[in-house]
């Protein structure tokens, strides 16, 4: 499922060989090494990025033993604020001489499987998508009721014309270009609606790919009803910003 600006054109210019893999991570430490040594072994992966964000456990040196760059906020500030940091210091590494790198988002916990998000990283390299989004086989173990899914692909169908199958997957792929234009991010857990959204209006492709994947799922107890909650908190926010946005630019007079 894609959806694009009519007319836009394919992108052109160099082909973007290279990729580095960002891994927000918090608490991870059981899970990170292998979750990296799967990204090592994405094709086109030339840097894996884990971006401990105030873990009170060992993922800072665990990821680094399994042979990821690794950088730490002192406390815990928050996914898209992870994602920022990783995203920033991939630019830093980026050498005008080469294409700069794709980035590829993946979540700290995929484990083995994290090898499995290789498909988005193909359309992006070869044009045909300027962002790629993992949809995901039903978990085990999820307690949740679609709830928040659900809301989230309402208002992106809404304010984009384009209803996704899972908006808050947070395995993505997508070119410097694609992810300048989204900044700056939505905070906390909308980051990716709030992505999706501005991407879309903006005209940018936008591509959903299966992906075989497994992570740690929210339960139903107390912690994953808090998860829920805090999440579709920050989805809200991030959708009725956009809202808010959009609707006080569509009254501002246009230039002659």
């Amino acid at each position: 499922m894609s959806a694009t600006e009519p007319g836009r054109p394919a992108r052109q210019g160099k082909s973007r060989l290279r990729v580095a893999a960002v891994i927000p991570a918090k608490d991870e430490a059981r899970r990170i090494a292998a979750t990296v040594r799967a990204a090592r072994a994405i094709p086109h992966v030339d840097l894996v990025l884990v971006v401990d964000d105030g873990s009170e456990d060992a993922t800072q040196h665990v990821a680094r033993d399994a042979g990821a760059v690794v950088v730490r906020h002192s406390h815990n500030r928050g996914k898209a604020a992870a994602m920022e940091t990783g995203a920033a210091v991939v630019a830093m590494r980026d050498t005008p001489e080469r294409p700069e790198r794709a980035l590829l988002f993946l979540d700290g916990d995929l484990a083995d499987t994290a090898v499995n998000t290789a498909p988005l990283v193909a359309p992006v390299l070869d044009g045909t998508a300027d962002v790629t989004i993992a949809t995901l086989p039903p978990q085990q173990g999820a307690g949740g009721h679609g709830f928040v899914t659900g809301a989230a692909r309402r208002a992106i169908a809404q304010l984009t014309g384009w209803t996704p199958v899972q908006p808050l997957s947070g395995m993505r792929c997508l070119t410097r270009e694609a992810y300048e234009a989204a900044t700056p991010l939505a905070r906390g857990w909308g980051v990716e609606v709030g992505m999706t959204i501005d991407l879309l209006r903006a005209g940018f492709r936008v591509l959903e790919v299966p992906c075989d994947l497994r992570h740690r799922p929210s339960g139903s107890d107390l912690r994953g009803q808090l998860h829920r909650a805090a999440q579709y908190r920050d989805v809200e926010l991030a959708i009725n910003s956009r809202r808010l946005r959009y609707a006080a630019a569509s009254l501002r007079p246009k230039r002659r």
